[in-house]
């Protein structure tokens, strides 16, 4: 069956057009449109008015599956999507139907709203449905492989009779006017000699922040401008960043998302924006111009900002999945296109999906179309978005040739060869909740990680969980076990202990248990083992010592991630003490539970501060973010010396009895900068001074000796996490003794 499509203007004029490049594409002239369908039969443009009425052309050329026409009349701002006309068989994985208008996957930008209409499914919503699918990036916390549920691998085939049913078993109703549409943009943009920072990996603190999060309760910057890219790029915000130290912004999903109606029948939001069907457009509602398609100069003129100032700026790409759902999902895009090709369906079964990231589909980066729009994207957001890297969500997904996690998949070797993409910085999120998804240390060489195993031993070093001394000197090392034996480097290791899913960090050491009520699932959403601990109380009190005891603990953990080698990663917020109540999960939370609350930047300065000079002793210190592993060999300095050497409190080097015995809650580091194993980038050898880091996670002070004169004459603290803003300037005689307060960590810096 198909839909009758309305008289053809004759005002319109239409042209061949070109295969290539996919979606729509104004020249200065004219636009040139293209869609790849292998299996559509026909496909109408659809032109849209502003008052909704619609003009259908019908595209005559057709190359290699890609259905293309030029329209010399068409300039930006016109709205448009298309109507597929081919097979509705479930069965074979074919999902045709014309009475969906459908976006643009190579859209670069989208207008309007879903408003939940009956309309917007390609199946009776008159039968019974089934359980609601898993909310968008509700993925496990817990990295372990054996929590990897293999049943989440499937959506399971489900019995509802409309899968099996003829296509005109029930009524077609037109989605028009009940969806978004695709808007034509103007591309030409005046970057203003715009140049990327490009820093390298162990030069590099990212900060990770929400667009609107971030911005929206800030009181210096304009009312009309929070929320919104162009708020992201007031100087309030800039400034706040440059002050820490920050050297790259990691933005969560800025790519097109959809609302899930499940969550706003509940007077909820998909906060997060793990719900991507736009993987050319910036999020539209993040800009302050309502016109349609001003979000992409908007953006653009943010990227330029954050230029100036120095910072990178990292997108969180969510290329695993999207929007669509499951098998009862709404048709807007992709599955009216060509379903087989988009999405791994199902072996046996193509009427279902495969479900490798708990949302319902997964796409298949099998399929040469899809691995082009994944690359087209990537590209897309490099040269003409001028954007300096990708945190790739649940990446493990991307790697999946059949059901395994392969190094030597496509997308990856894609990404190797490619001049562009290959030069950027690549993050992977490695691991997905499929069956073997748990990747940490397995991805190629060009890769860096978001190091799970790091987040999960500082969380469990700080609060005093036993036997973890051995795996905390190597984590705070660089992780040379996870990523030397693929020619990588520290800065491979994405150091964090927190990030958006999960607790912040003020709430890490203020909760035993997560407190997710307000997400109306019963605080049955999110992950129930944290590696928390509430210092003595269940979230607020008065107590005094409880309350020092948590600030503490927020430094020592700041302290520890910035001064470990490898590329640190602070989640937005942390260092003004943000919280979120308890919630561990507050992806559905657009409010002041999830937003960065301002006042706390007044109330906390202190910990602001005490941040500020972590970094600054980080960014001063080429010790502390050495390009190269730890060799633990003598080097030349005039004397022989280590570049690392362990020792215990009494200023003795451990042995191997020492690594597992009482007091094994603390220990000293001596890191030596004399003698650092490579140049700068300039070819300079580097040379620097050297430093005791002095880790006490016991519950009593202790008394530390300073090694004698081999290691240093004198040394000067250089940062005390007992201290509110980490400042002394105490000096102590090598050989004598210091106290370590309980639960702290005491930064000594060679001066003689």
């Amino acid at each position: 069956m198909s839909v009758e499509a309305p008289n053809e203007s004759p005002a319109i004029e239409v042209w061949p057009g070109s295969a290539y490049p996919l979606g729509a594409t104004y020249d200065g002239v004219g636009t040139n449109f293209a869609l790849f369908s292998e299996v559509a039969e026909a496909v109408d443009l659809c032109l849209i008015a502003d008052d909704g009425t619609e003009t259908r052309i019908r595209f005559e050329e057709s190359d290699g599956y890609v259905w293309h026409a030029y329209l010399p009349s068409v300039i930006p701002g016109q709205k448009y999507g298309y109507r597929v006309h081919g097979p509705w068989d479930p069965a074979s994985g074919h999902r045709c139907d014309p009475s969906k208008l459908l976006l643009d996957p190579y859209g670069k930008a989208f207008e309007g709203d879903f408003d939940g209409d009956r309309s917007l499914f390609s199946y009776s919503l008159d039968v019974p449905e089934p359980e609601e699918a898993a909310a968008p990036d509700e993925k496990p916390y817990e990295d372990d492989e054996d929590l990897a549920d293999p049943s989440l691998e499937v959506v399971e085939p489900d019995p509802v009779a409309h899968d099996e049913a003829p296509r005109d078993d029930f009524p077609q109703h037109d989605s028009l006017g009940h969806t978004m549409t695709t808007v034509v943009i103007n591309p030409f943009f005046d970057w203003q000699n715009d140049r990327a920072p490009r820093r390298p990996y162990h030069e590099t603190v990212i900060y990770e922040a929400h667009v609107k999060g971030m911005t929206i309760t800030h009181p210096d910057v304009p009312e009309s401008l929070r929320g919104t890219y162009a708020g992201l790029a007031h100087p309030a915000i800039i400034d706040h960043l440059l002050n820490l130290g920050i050297t790259a912004i990691e933005l969560m999903p800025v790519h097109q998302f959809m609302q899930d109606q499940t969550l706003l029948n509940k007077g909820l939001r998909n906060y997060w924006g793990y719900n991507t069907f736009g993987f050319l457009a910036p999020h539209a509602d993040y800009s302050s111009n309502p016109t349609a398609g001003a979000a992409v100069t908007e953006f653009k003129a943010m990227v330029r900002a954050f230029h100036a100032a120095g910072i990178e700026v990292i997108l969180d790409v969510v290329y695993n999945h999207t929007a669509e759902g499951n098998h009862m999902g709404p048709t807007i895009s992709f599955r009216g296109i060509d379903n087989a090709a988009y999405y791994r369906l199902v072996d046996g079964d193509s009427a279902h999906y495969m479900d490798y990231t708990g949302t319902g589909n997964s796409l298949n980066a099998r399929h040469p179309h899809t691995l082009q729009l994944i690359m087209d994207s990537l590209r897309y957001w490099v040269t003409e978005m001028h954007v300096d890297g990708f945190r790739f969500d649940l990446a493990s997904t991307l790697a999946r040739e059949l059901h395994d996690v392969d190094r030597l998949s496509a997308f990856f070797d894609l990404v190797q060869q490619d001049p562009v993409v290959s030069q950027v910085k690549l993050i992977a999120e490695p691991w997905d909740v499929g069956e073997g998804g748990y990747q940490v240390g397995n991805f190629p060489g060009l890769w860096t990680e978001w190091n799970g195993k790091y987040r999960d031993t500082v969380r469990d070093y700080w609060r005093g969980e036993p036997a973890t001394l051995g795996e905390f000197a190597s984590r705070l090392t660089g992780s040379s076990d996870l990523y030397e034996a693929t020619g990588r480097r520290p800065g491979a290791s994405i150091n964090f202990v927190i990030a958006h899913d999960g607790f912040t960090l003020h709430d890490l050491v203020s909760y035993n248990e997560k407190h997710n009520d307000a997400n109306g699932e019963d605080n049955n959403d999110g992950e129930s083992h944290n590696r928390s601990w509430n210092c003595g109380v269940e979230g607020p009190t008065d107590d005094p010592e409880i309350l020092d005891l948590r600030a503490r603990q927020i430094r020592n953990i700041m302290a520890t991630l910035l001064l470990s080698q490898g590329t640190p990663m602070i989640a937005h917020g942390d260092e003004l003490g943000r919280t979120q109540q308890g919630n561990n999960n507050v992806y559905c939370q657009d409010s002041e539970l999830a937003w960065m609350d301002w006042s706390l930047a007044e109330t906390n300065a202190d910990l602001i501060e005490f941040t500020k000079n972590a970094i600054a002793l980080r960014n001063d210190h080429p010790v502390f973010r050495r390009r190269r592993f730890f060799e633990g060999r003598p080097i030349r300095t005039g004397e022989q010396a280590r570049d690392i050497a362990w020792l215990t409190p009494a200023g003795e080097e451990m042995t191997p009895e020492d690594w597992d015995s009482g007091f094994g809650k603390s220990l000293t580091v001596f890191l030596n900068g004399e003698g650092i194993p490579e140049p700068n980038q300039r070819g300079e050898r580097v040379v620097d001074d050297s430093f005791l880091l002095c880790f006490n996670a016991h519950h009593e002070t202790i008394e530390f000796l300073t090694p004698d004169g081999e290691y240093a004459k004198e040394w000067t603290v250089a940062l005390d996490t007992a201290i509110l803003t980490g400042v002394s300037e105490n000096v102590i005689e090598a050989g004598t003794p210091v106290e370590v307060a309980a639960r702290s960590l005491l930064v000594l810096r060679k001066t003689d």
